[in-house]
């Protein structure tokens, strides 16, 4: 077992223990996405760190949208319980790049893209295929994209 997943799961059972209702119904629907991620498809497999890292960064994506969605529509108290979800996953992962480290990494990104010949807006796919490998798991797609059109217009 990965050492991140069997350390989501002492911390579910310390949770369990202490009554926390809030932190053990996360994790317990972080580890069935976990499990549902290494069952699907043919094979049963064990998932890496990275891997789970991923399965734990979109449950984290899906608690902040909800919580937006929970804003919309006018449930406060339900968009809090999402934000406090999401706060608690993001615990488990690395810590995100701020606006300046991003921008930074997008620079030097499009600067190496233009030295290959890639131009203007059409070299989005250059300058994120060099982008993703340096920021996986620190920035969000969205933000990066966001960066990349903003630095390739500019």
């Amino acid at each position: 077992m990965t050492t991140l997943k069997a350390k989501l799961k002492d911390e579910l059972n310390v949770a369990i223990k202490a009554r926390d209702e809030l932190r053990s119904s996360t994790l317990r629907m972080t580890l069935t996405a976990i499990t549902k991620e290494e069952v699907a498809g043919k094979t049963k497999r064990e998932l890496s760190d990275d891997e789970v890292q991923m399965v734990i960064a979109k449950e984290a994506k899906k608690r902040r949208e909800a919580a937006e969605a929970f804003t919309a529509g006018g449930r406060p108290e339900q968009a809090a319980r999402e934000r406090a979800e999401g706060e608690l996953l993001d615990a488990y992962l690395p810590k995100q790049l701020s606006d300046a480290e991003l921008e930074a990494v997008v620079a030097a990104a499009v600067e190496e893209a233009k030295a290959a010949g890639a131009e203007g807006p059409r070299a989005m796919g250059a300058v994120m295929k060099i982008v993703n490998p340096k920021v996986a798991g620190q920035a969000e797609g969205g933000r990066v994209a966001a960066t990349v059109k903003r630095l390739l217009a500019g």
